[in-house]
């Protein structure tokens, strides 16, 4: 059965599926099937899908959308899972704005309640040339693999925060730019979180020479997983074949959220080769609990950025009570850069 799909999101890139999409009554109900169905609503709050151009595209009712299965756990936004079944007609949600799909459990009232995804079918894809029997479309099937191992690297500078929407990105923007115009050669990832170009996309106009995600390597949204550090060794491997001078990978999501982040930190291969690690925070308490986190894993905050610095009340407490160093992504960028010059080009 063929369906014109008219929103084909983000998070299927990998299968690079044209707008008109053959499609299977048996749905393959796990992470990473590729699934088409129609949008039942609207969200005048959160209502925007991402398209694989990059571009954002408003969900008009009646949408046919192209998405991917997958998980969501933010603690500002939807929390949905796979179902362990999944047939036609099922009403599913949209929990992201990469096109993530899955049955919501519970929303953050900001965010008005996710729109309702009738499912009709799974997509098929033919991956030779004149093939005649197609095969269940699933964004695993990926260019960048896996590593159990990371033996050599550029060095790395990480950036994580407290929570979601604590400005990483930002931060990791901001170091990318700051580095390219002294003449360094940056590559970047983002190795947690729920599929979304987005971030990549922003690090890619602010100078990195090529940017990676998870969903480069085949996974939809890093919650539950155990092999997150195998998927970020997977992405730095990739990335090392740039001939670059560094990589700045931004870790999605807080340290103690559902998103796999501490399998990051814990692991030592990764963290040896980093050099620098911002940490983003919205207030002194969150960068006193991270401090003391890190302390658990044997590591250290090399530099606070994010919204506990955006004046001088907070910069001063972490500088002069917690004896780190202090500098806005937006205010004190040459500062920013500066130190992580420093610290990563001795």
């Amino acid at each position: 059965m063929k369906v014109n799909v008219d929103k084909v999101a983000s998070s299927t890139k990998n299968v690079q599926l044209s707008h008109i999409v053959d499609i299977s009554h048996k749905i393959e109900a796990k992470e990473g099937s590729v699934i088409v169905g129609k949008a039942l609503g609207e969200n005048p709050v959160y209502g925007t899908i991402e398209l694989v151009s990059g571009r954002m595209s408003k969900i008009i009712q009646g949408d046919i959308i192209a998405g991917v299965l997958g998980e969501r756990r933010a603690s500002r936004g939807f929390y949905g899972k796979v179902p362990k079944e999944i047939k036609p007609g099922d009403i599913l949600h949209i929990l992201n704005l990469g096109g993530v799909i899955g049955k919501a459990i519970s929303a953050n009232p900001e965010y008005g309640k996710p729109i309702e995804f009738e499912v009709l079918g799974q997509a098929i894809v033919y991956p030779h040339f004149e093939d005649r029997i197609g095969k269940a479309a699933n964004i695993t099937d990926s260019p960048v693999k896996w590593k159990d191992k990371l033996d050599k690297s550029v060095p790395l500078i990480a950036v994580s925060a407290s929570n979601m929407d604590a400005g990483k990105t930002t931060a990791a923007c901001e170091i990318i730019k700051g580095l390219n115009a002294k003449g360094f050669r940056v590559g970047a990832a983002k190795v947690t979180g729920v599929s979304l170009m987005r971030d990549t996309l922003n690090m890619e106009d602010y100078g990195a020479v090529k940017a990676l995600s998870f969903n480069d390597a085949g996974v939809v949204s890093t919650t539950t997983m155990k092999h997150v550090a195998e998927v970020a060794k997977g992405l730095i491997t990739e990335l090392n074949k740039c001939d670059l001078d560094c990589i700045v990978f931004e870790l999605g999501d807080g340290i103690m959220g559902g998103y796999g982040v501490e399998y990051i930190l814990k692991d030592k291969e990764i963290m040896g080769f980093t050099k620098a690690h911002v940490v983003c925070a919205p207030d002194p308490v969150a960068v006193w609990g991270i401090r003391e986190i890190f302390k658990k894993y044997g590591l250290s905050i090399d530099i606070v950025s994010g919204k506990v610095t955006d004046n001088s009340v907070g910069s001063e407490f972490v500088e002069k009570e917690l004896g780190l160093p202090a500098a806005n992504a937006i205010k004190d960028k040459e500062k920013l850069v500066t130190l992580i010059k420093k610290k990563v080009f001795k």
